[in-house]
């Protein structure tokens, strides 16, 4: 059976396809974004980050990611949320978002994003996956979460948030 609902999914025994991050420093009511140029997501603004490489922890895939995408390095990473993502066409990634109030370095494109601040108030959601809506302005509060969601391509079907 496709899921299509939160409920269709036995989430005691659910595994992802995919361990990952998402980076998003947040400083001075500002939130720094990527447009993401490739890969998952690609044209979409979203939070810098990636998948786990093998014997890598949480944090350094975090520190590498942002690293890779936008040539700086995040300070002060503390972990802000886990969302959980069952895609129709079998695909499901467990993601670790993290923020950072800091960091070294000058942001600068590069061949995977395009580095792009934003106001606290002004977040493109528009431009964004349909999710981050839902959980981003508990990280920009400070507050932490987790959740579940179910996609059929770009588009959210279900979700759950606590």
């Amino acid at each position: 059976m496709v899921p299509r609902r939160i409920s269709d999914i036995d989430w005691a025994r659910w595994k992802a396809t995919d361990l990952a991050t998402l980076v998003f420093v947040h400083r001075d009511e500002r939130l720094l974004l990527i447009h993401k140029k490739r890969g998952l997501g690609a044209g979409k603004i979203n939070g810098p980050g990636g998948r786990v490489e093998p014997g890598e922890t949480l944090e350094a895939c975090a520190v590498r990611e942002v690293q890779e995408e936008l040539r700086i390095t995040p300070k002060n990473l503390e972990k802000a949320g886990e969302l959980l993502f069952q895609f129709v066409d079998g695909y499901a990634i467990h993601v670790h978002v993290f923020s950072a109030t800091d960091f070294e370095g000058t942001p600068t494109e590069t061949p995977e994003a395009i580095p792009i601040w934003v106001d606290d108030d002004r977040v493109p959601y528009e431009e964004m996956w349909e999710d981050d809506r839902i959980w981003l302005p508990r990280l920009i509060a400070g507050a932490p979460f987790a959740g579940r969601f179910i996609f059929d391509a770009d588009v959210m079907l279900d979700h759950e948030l606590w």
